[in-house]
């Protein structure tokens, strides 16, 4: 940043950001991105969720994020709805992703076979 203008411009890009965030969209969708999302397969899941979301049929955003601290679950997509509950899905593939969108965007249903809730005492050792 060298001048006054520049700092102008880089506000005015961020807030283009942020104001993206903040749509009339009855949910917005969170994909892990960070190194350890990535080597698990994020790219593909983030890939089909902006393909299917890119034809207008679900009232959503979708959005990318670093790290969301469960490495071992990735990938991991969050599903946030209007009054900011949030849903963590776990072990997402595309497939799973394109399911989260028909049954939890598109009919309001939580499909909580793919959530963190649904792991067993025993899978995670306790």
């Amino acid at each position: 940043m060298k001048s006054l203008e520049d700092l102008k411009r880089m506000r005015a890009s961020v807030q283009k950001k942020m104001e993206m965030r903040d749509t009339d969209k009855d949910y917005r969708v969170v994909v892990g991105m960070a190194t350890c999302g990535i080597a698990a397969g994020a790219r593909p899941v983030l890939n089909r969720l902006v393909e299917l979301t890119g034809a207008g049929e679900y009232s959503c955003t979708v959005t990318q994020t670093g790290c969301i601290g469960m490495c071992k679950y990735e990938p991991i997509v969050e599903v946030y709805d209007k009054e900011g509950k949030k849903t963590t899905y776990i072990f997402v593939n595309p497939a799973k992703a394109e399911t989260i969108l028909e049954r939890h965007i598109g009919k309001g249903e939580v499909v909580t076979e793919y959530t963190v809730d649904s792991i067993s005492d025993e899978r995670l050792g306790n």
